[in-house]
Order: structure tokens, then C-alpha cells, then sequence
């Protein structure tokens, strides 16, 4: 394989289940732990904006990206932000991974996960970023190869299929995805997930597009009421077994180390995802009780909102609330600063404040 590109075979795969068993059914158990939690949310919004939003920032810091979700939070709060060009940069990276999740999951209603469908998501993750010039939304046409920054095709780590061979292999992954092959589905999304990388059919984005297939895959296949389980976290704490392990497929065929480590990280974060999202949860009851202090109608929806915001500015609650009068929003903004339910972050800053709601952030931030 040294040198020259890989070809890897069309699926199905010869895989040995007995290998599995213990695997399968401790993802499947915590899959259904969460779903169990998933399927009684009073608001998915609640969980949703903010578990999304960490997913985007966790899979573009895979790929090099090194904003963190409070950047996030901070840059949708301000409308008049100045950054460099490098943290913009970074920056819708991330929010077009947002948006290319969320078209994901509005598409699965109507359509299953299809070449079109891939398509699409790799044009709006590219077509405003750094990656706007390598072709948006269509399969390369030209030979890449993965390796260092400065590597050549003589010194790659890896040469994936010449551009002739993408169509055949993409349709009989198309195929396969769709398929009702696999004696477990959790197994066919690992198989899933490495082939669609060692097709590697686009010229900028594979890593991406892979991890998102992942969460839209277990949500199309009706594993979780809500898309909110994303693999970045545990591949990016684990990015040299990773890597290691994709590469042991191409090299020796061990789908079975593959298949394992892919098992063990929809366990963990399962696991991890039940655990803040039971958090989240508590949270809201908790505050929903404290807001009964500031004796105002206005209170559960400003409250709502800053679990979809958690970093804020005047002007966007006003946009959100629904209230009509300046005077009636900052009134009850002070209330929630005084109340101890947000801060304000930039005390000093005389126009455009922004507030944070900590309590949410602490939950979310990288621990």
C-alpha cells in the first residue's frame, strides 16, 4: 500500500461477531439509558444549541481549529465584534458544522442519508470557510494524500483511491448505509465510519463529514429520539488510537481492534452525554424555582432563552423575548444579575454588555 493508493474492498465485510457481544450490548444498554432521558424532554432546545455547539468546536479542533465554545457563545452575542482573521476563521468553521448538523437532521425527515444528501453537508461546512476553494459539495478529481504539512505522496502516511474509483465506492457505501445487512447497527456505523474516511471523497472536509454521519446515522436508524450523541469528544481524547486504529483497517484488515474502540466510544459517550445532560436538566428546575423571586412574566421565557444563549447581549435578548419596551428587558436582565443567575462579563464596558449564564458554561466547558 506504501506509495501508491489504497483500494479497500466494497461492503459488506466478513466480521466475527462472538468478538462483540460484551461491546454491543454495553453501547446498546447506555444508548438506551439516554434515549430513556431523551424521549421525556420538556424542550429539546434545552439540550440541544449547547450539546451541538460543543460537538462543533470538539470535531473542527480535530481538524485544527482552536476556538473554544465560550468563542462561540461570546462571537453569536456580539454585533459588533471585532477578531483576527485566524479566530473568524476558526470561527465559522465551527458555526458551519452547526449548521451542516442541524440541515442533517431536518433532511433525515424527509430523506434517508444519500451521496446527495453528504453532498450538501460538505458545501455548507466549506463553502464560507478556509475550505472554499477545495471544491464544496463535490468529490475530488484529483489525487490527495495524508501525511504531514510537508509531506509529499512519496512520504505519506496514507494514499486513499484514485478519483476514478470514488463513484463505484460511494455508491456501494450509499448502498450499504441504507442497508439492513449487519446483525447490529452500532457494528454497520463503525464499518460505516471507517470506509467513508479511506474513501476519503472529498478534497478538504473528510474528517467532518465522517464524525457527522455518525450522529445522523444513529438518528435516522432510530437509536435516539434526539441527534445529540457526537463521537468528537472520545476521538479527540483518543486521537492516536484513532488514527492508529483507522490506519490498522487499511494496512491489516483488523476491523476488529476498529469495531472495538468504535463500541467503546459510543458507550463512554453515552454515558458521558446522560450525565451532563441530567445536569443541564437539573439546572433548569433549579433556576426555574429561583426566578419565582423576580415576580415577572417575562421570566421562564428569558430564562429559556439563555439555555439556547448562554452568552448574551441586550440587544439579542430583545430580539428573542418578544418585549416591546427597553426599559421592561433591562429591568429584568439587572433582576437576573442581581439574583445570581447570570454575570456580567465585561463590568467595565458601558454600551453593548454582555452577560454569561456561568452555571451552563461550567457544565459544558472542557474538563
Amino acid at each position: 500500500m506504501k506509495n501508491k493508493p489504497f483500494i479497500p474492498k466494497k461492503l459488506p465485510v466478513k466480521i466475527d461477531y462472538s468478538e462483540f457481544i460484551k461491546y454491543i450490548a454495553d453501547a446498546n444498554r447506555a444508548l438506551g439509558r439516554l434515549d430513556g432521558l431523551l424521549m421525556h424532554l420538556p424542550n429539546p432546545r434545552l439540550l440541544g444549541k449547547a450539546l451541538s455547539t460543543k460537538e462543533a468546536v470538539l470535531s473542527s479542533r480535530i481538524e485544527g481549529t482552536r476556538a473554544t465554545i465560550n468563542d462561540i457563545f461570546e462571537f453569536e452575542a456580539k454585533t459588533d465584534s471585532y477578531r483576527n482573521e485566524a479566530e473568524t476563521r476558526d470561527i465559522n468553521e465551527i458555526l458551519n458544522y452547526r449548521r451542516a448538523l442541524n440541515f442533517g437532521v431536518k433532511s433525515l425527515e424527509t430523506r434517508p442519508l444519500s451521496e446527495n444528501l453528504i453532498k450538501k453537508l460538505h458545501h455548507i461546512l466549506l463553502n464560507s470557510g478556509r475550505g472554499r476553494n477545495n471544491a464544496p459539495g463535490e468529490f475530488r478529481k484529483t489525487q490527495v494524500w495524508i501525511g504531514d504539512y510537508d509531506s509529499s505522496i512519496e512520504t505519506a502516511s496514507y494514499i486513499p483511491p484514485p478519483p476514478n474509483e470514488i463513484i463505484p465506492l460511494f455508491s456501494n457505501l450509499e448502498k450499504y448505509i441504507n442497508s439492513d445487512s449487519e446483525k447490529s447497527e452500532l457494528v454497520q456505523i463503525a464499518i460505516v465510519h471507517y470506509q467513508f474516511e479511506a474513501i476519503h471523497p472529498f478534497i478538504d472536509g473528510n474528517g467532518r463529514v465522517g464524525r457527522l454521519l455518525i450522529s445522523l446515522f444513529l438518528y435516522q436508524r432510530k437509536l435516539l429520539s434526539h441527534p445529540f450523541l457526537y463521537l468528537s469528544e472520545f476521538f479527540e481524547k483518543n486521537r492516536n488510537d484513532y488514527y492508529r486504529l483507522l490506519k490498522n483497517v487499511s494496512e491489516n484488515q483488523d476491523w476488529e481492534s476498529w469495531i472495538k474502540f468504535f463500541l467503546r466510544g459510543l458507550n463512554v459517550q453515552a454515558l458521558n452525554t446522560e450525565k451532563v445532560a441530567r445536569e443541564i436538566l437539573k439546572l433548569y428546575d433549579d433556576y426555574k424555582e429561583k426566578i419565582a423571586e423576580i415576580r415577572s412574566m417575562y421570566a421562564i421565557k428569558l430564562l429559556e432563552i439563555i439555555f439556547i444563549y448562554p452568552v448574551f447581549s441586550f440587544s439579542l435578548i430583545k430580539k428573542k423575548i418578544g418585549i416591546k419596551n427597553d426599559q421592561t428587558i433591562f429591568n429584568l436582565i439587572k433582576k437576573f444579575v442581581e439574583t445570581g443567575l447570570i454575570e456580567n462579563v465585561f463590568k467595565e464596558a458601558k454600551r453593548n454588555k454582555l452577560y454569561r449564564f456561568t452555571k451552563l458554561y461550567e457544565i459544558l466547558k472542557e474538563k
